[in-house]
């Protein structure tokens, strides 16, 4: 209740602001509109005076800075820097308008209070007063207020959709910023995924290859050796034996890291609480999710749990590492947070790639490590 309380009087406050500044807009808009016929011979002509034609475009901008500051602190808009340009004339020309409509609308909801306001006091007063006419008076009052209250959200949305028609990114800016973000991911992914492969050889030749290495040198000496010492023989058969074992081991390593099975049999809850155990530090798993996730956001969801705990293993010194996993109508968010020294870098390989992964489902990776610790690793990942 709180927090849509203290976002209404936001929003009141900026149409009480925007009628504020339509106060400088009208007049302004009317300089501007006199400045451009009186130089109306110079723009007609070639190498007229430019600098006097550009004045109340730059005039008209200037203020509308000010208006998208406004809109921005009050509205939370994300508009684009206005241009000397016509546009930013045009928008002063019917912003002040609205401003005028906001400043009667909150007039409105004053009178409105005031009369509602007598229900409360009027029969301490007025004692010979009508009864009736009293009440009558109040609730129309309160009414009027509720309109008002209405009115004043639809003036802040209307003052929103004129700012963005003239002064938020044209369509071809937000395809031209969407074709951006696609290739910066593009690329990311195309990184991401020559590190993995790098990691996968990496296990592979480290641990898979030496171990079968040792086996083939066993089993190449238990042959010669044979018959003339059985014993020996015996012996390095059962080296043999250990070193197929942990062969094996690291086989099934390396697979659990390139895609666990426990993901796609059991789920996430399952192949997290499976990650838990296998853990050398304890980890404690608070799963919150009442529906599965999506198989992309699973997947993601899961590896930045694992990167992220493989991380606190190596670097935070910690003794305990939280996951928790929560869901609203269209974010996921997974925190990973450890109790160790702090001073991750965000900008280290493990927290590059999983930024890289996440960025690739539109999603967002904020990494929080101050010295001394804790260390948060929170992902925020798109699943309507």
């Amino acid at each position: 209740m709180r927090p849509i309380l203290l976002r209404r009087l936001r929003t009141a406050a900026g149409v009480l602001t925007g009628g504020l500044t339509a106060l400088v807009e009208l007049p302004l808009v009317a300089l501007c509109g006199l400045w451009l016929l009186a130089t109306w011979p110079w723009q007609a002509a070639a190498g007229g005076a430019p600098r006097a034609t550009r004045l109340p475009y730059e005039a008209a901008a200037r203020l509308a800075t000010a208006e998208r500051t406004r809109m921005t602190y009050f509205y939370g808009s994300e508009l684009a820097p206005p241009r000397a340009t016509s546009r930013a004339l045009s928008y002063l020309a019917l912003r002040w308008g609205v401003g005028v409509l906001g400043g009667a609308v909150l007039l409105t909801a004053l009178i409105g209070a005031a009369y509602g306001s007598t229900l409360l006091w009027i029969w301490f007063v007025a004692r010979d007063a009508n009864p009736f006419v009293m009440f009558a008076s109040g609730l129309a009052g309160l009414f009027l207020l509720f309109l008002s209250i209405q009115g004043v959200e639809s003036v802040a949305a209307l003052d929103n959709h004129l700012a963005h028609r003239f002064l938020g990114p044209s369509p071809a800016d937000l395809l031209q910023r969407r074709i951006g973000e696609l290739a910066a991911t593009r690329a990311g992914i195309v990184a991401a995924v020559h590190d993995e492969r790098r990691r996968i050889e990496r296990d592979l030749h480290d641990g898979v290859q030496q171990r079968l290495v040792v086996l083939g040198m066993l089993l190449g000496r238990a042959r010669r050796t044979g018959a003339a010492d059985p014993e020996k023989s015996r012996e390095l058969l059962r080296q043999a034996h250990e070193q197929s074992q942990l062969a094996l081991t690291d086989l099934r390593e390396v697979a659990w890291h390139v895609y666990p099975a426990a993901l796609d049999d059991a789920g996430l809850r399952a192949a997290l609480e499976a990650l838990a155990e296998r853990s050398e530090l304890p980890v404690r798993i608070d799963y919150a999710l009442a529906e599965p996730l999506p198989e992309a956001v699973r997947t993601i969801a899961y590896f930045t749990v694992s990167e992220a705990v493989t991380n606190a293993i190596k670097h935070s010194s910690a003794a305990l590492v939280t996951v928790r996993l929560t869901r609203d109508a269209t974010m996921a968010r997974v925190s990973i947070e450890d109790d160790g020294t702090g001073g991750a870098n965000p900008a280290g390989g493990g927290l590059l790639g999983l930024a890289r992964r996440v960025a690739a489902l539109d999603g967002r990776l904020t990494v929080s490590s101050p010295p001394g610790g804790p260390t948060t690793v929170t992902a925020e990942l798109p699943c309507a």
